[in-house]
């Protein structure tokens, strides 16, 4: 056991082999799929001016309140700097410094990395955290907002999480010339109603009054469940676009619940939000959602641009599947294991494994001097699908020996012309592996 000074930061947790691999498949699920909706990848920096969050995620919400980590650059004079909570005020920020929507251009992209909260560590909830998330930039139209909800249904469906397992809410939050009056109304409700209320929304009345809807205590939002509802109070407008984003949904034949308590958190959203919850979480059920922000570039000084997108989280996704009982693919770290009949041949194994991985074939070796016993563990280990033996008497004939892993049966071949061979073989196995498994050829990775 590590020393405390030596362990991870309360919060945070390594991402070791088999949970980076996670990451890895569900990124690589995340860009195929994106690309294939037109979204290019954008990375910002890890940490942003802090106004860059206060200004567009709102000095009331807990996040800049209470959860955000914010340091000094040391600079003359020092700057306040804070490592980022959420993903979309950056992209906004860049999208503004590099032009991205200047001369009414639109913009798709996606990002991914961590992201960093303050707050109590849970199941779920950690205070370093992993995102992956799209933004529409430069598009108002009601098609867009179905599009994002579409596409991030389609992304748990493709990480394996059963439809059934999950739920979409939506609702709309209004917008400039709807929302004020709205937001007066719900303040007037909760100073009239705060005996029924914890402190922290009581307060609420005088700073962000739509968070109360939001608040886990059950007391509050039972509550707030007779508090008015805004889309009895929408503009025409809003109305109309509220009603196109469900009428795409329903032709998508995309099922969804209307939740009139849903508001997302953040000051920046307008009109559509949305979010999707799996079961078995518990209270942290929410693994990803998002929505509309068409007010955001104008709260960095920039021009009137609509924009939208969504966010899901690594650790939540994680939590679901393995509530639906679904594995992620485990695939071999080495395909190919280079076997040493003898120590003193550790000169030609290596050879002829950097041979084979110059082909393009994943292949691993033993740097220990193990046993052949030890070695054949190791590769059972690593998902090797076939051995190479590499003995002197093989050699001396310009030869080695192959095994197949799966049915153990052994076969001779040349060392001139060994990565062919190889290849050849392992992509007969990919083969025979995807027919066991879908019925169908697919092409093998080799």
């Amino acid at each position: 056991m590590a020393k405390a000074e030596y362990r991870a930061p309360k919060g945070t947790s390594d991402l070791l082999p088999a949970d980076a691999r996670a990451w890895q498949h569900l990124l690589a699920v995340a860009q195929d799929l994106f690309a294939r909706y037109g979204y290019e990848p954008v990375y910002t920096p890890i940490f942003e001016h802090t106004d860059v969050f206060v200004r567009g995620i709102g000095e009331a919400t807990d996040i800049v309140g209470k959860e955000m980590y914010t340091f000094d650059d040391k600079g003359t004079p020092p700057t306040s700097l804070t490592l980022r909570p959420e993903g979309t005020a950056p992209i906004v920020r860049a999208a503004l410094e590099n032009g991205l929507t200047a001369n009414g251009q639109s913009a798709k992209v996606y990002y991914s990395g961590p992201m960093f909260r303050y707050e109590r560590p849970q199941a779920g909830r950690r205070r370093q955290f992993w995102q992956i998330g799209v933004e529409s930039l430069g598009m108002g139209e009601p098609t867009a907002d179905a599009e994002a909800i579409a596409l991030l249904m389609e992304f748990f469906a493709a990480a394996g999480i059963p439809r059934s397992a999950m739920r979409l809410l939506i609702n709309t939050m209004g917008d400039e010339v709807c929302r004020p009056a709205y937001r007066s109304e719900v303040a007037a409700f909760i100073r009239g109603n705060a005996a029924g209320l914890c402190d922290e929304c009581a307060r609420r009345a005088d700073t962000n009054p739509l968070r109360a809807f939001d608040c886990k205590n059950l007391t509050c939002r039972e509550t707030m469940k007779r508090a008015p509802v805004l889309r009895d109070r929408l503009c025409d407008d809003c109305a109309v676009h509220y009603a196109a984003v469900k009428s795409h949904l329903d032709a998508l034949g995309i099922a969804y619940e209307e939740d009139t308590s849903l508001v997302r958190g953040l000051d920046y959203y307008t009109r559509t939000v949305f979010e999707v919850q799996a079961e078995g979480l518990g209270a942290q059920n929410a693994i990803g959602g998002g929505g509309r922000y068409d007010r955001l570039f104008e709260m960095y000084g920039g021009r009137p641009t609509p924009g939208l997108g969504f966010a899901l989280g690594f650790e939540r996704t994680m939590l679901a599947l393995r509530s639906a009982g679904v594995d992620l693919p485990a695939p071999a770290i080495a395909d190919v294991f280079v076997a040493s009949a003898a120590p003193e041949l550790a000169s030609e194994v290596f050879a002829v494994t950097q041979r084979l991985r110059s082909a393009g074939v994943p292949a691993e070796m033993d740097h220990q001097g193990r046993s052949l016993k030890s070695q054949m563990k190791a590769a059972d280990r690593l998902g090797s699908l076939l051995v190479v033996f590499v003995g002197p008497d093989e050699l001396a004939r310009g030869e080695v020996t192959v095994r197949d892993m799966t049915d153990k049966n052994e076969w001779r071949v040349s060392l001139h012309g060994i990565e062919d061979q190889v290849r050849t073989a392992l992509f007969e196995r990919y083969l025979a592996r995807d027919v066991a498994v879908s019925g169908t050829p697919s092409e093998g990775r080799s």
